[in-house]
């Protein structure tokens, strides 16, 4: 009787999943990030996109594959220089039930006040607020420096 010295089929398979599994991590893990901001006109410069996280499906003859998901959008940053926005009026947009969020990095010390929520926060002179919050109401609402009564943003909700 002859010996069977060859792979089986279903090893052979096994062995194509497996390699081309580490070629598109090799790839993704080549690709990295992408600095590209020209998607969302609301994005800032100077803040960069993270790479997409990834999962593992398994098929049902129990090879697996990696799949990637979609990276979360970049956090909107106001910034502020001796009491004024940086660039205009910061127009940040967002449907209603979304999170809301976005950060404020500020030279001057002031409060940060978002109308319409009536979210408050201080910023110290230097330093850098972060808001985070369910869109629930929509609407137009106004961003200030409280003491100054600077508008720094306008948060646009969509119904």
């Amino acid at each position: 009787m002859a010996e069977r010295t060859g792979l089986s089929t279903v090893q052979r398979l096994a062995l194509i999943v497996g390699a081309v599994v580490v070629l598109v991590v090799g790839y993704l893990l080549l690709q990295g990030g992408s600095d590209d901001n020209s998607k969302n006109s609301s994005a800032t410069t100077g803040t960069a996109a993270q790479p997409a996280a990834q999962g593992t499906a398994t098929s049902g003859d129990g090879t697996s594959s990696t799949t990637a998901k979609p990276a979360p959008p970049p956090v909107p940053t106001v910034r502020v220089v001796d009491a004024k926005p940086a660039g205009g009026v910061k127009k940040l947009n967002f449907n209603k039930g979304d999170q809301i969020r976005f950060r404020v990095v500020s030279d001057t010390a002031d409060e940060i006040h978002v109308h319409g929520y009536d979210l408050m926060k201080d910023v110290p002179a230097g330093g850098s607020v972060a808001f985070n919050f369910k869109g629930s109401i929509d609407g137009r609402f106004v961003v200030e420096l409280e003491n100054h009564g600077q508008q720094i943003a306008e948060l646009d909700v969509a119904p």
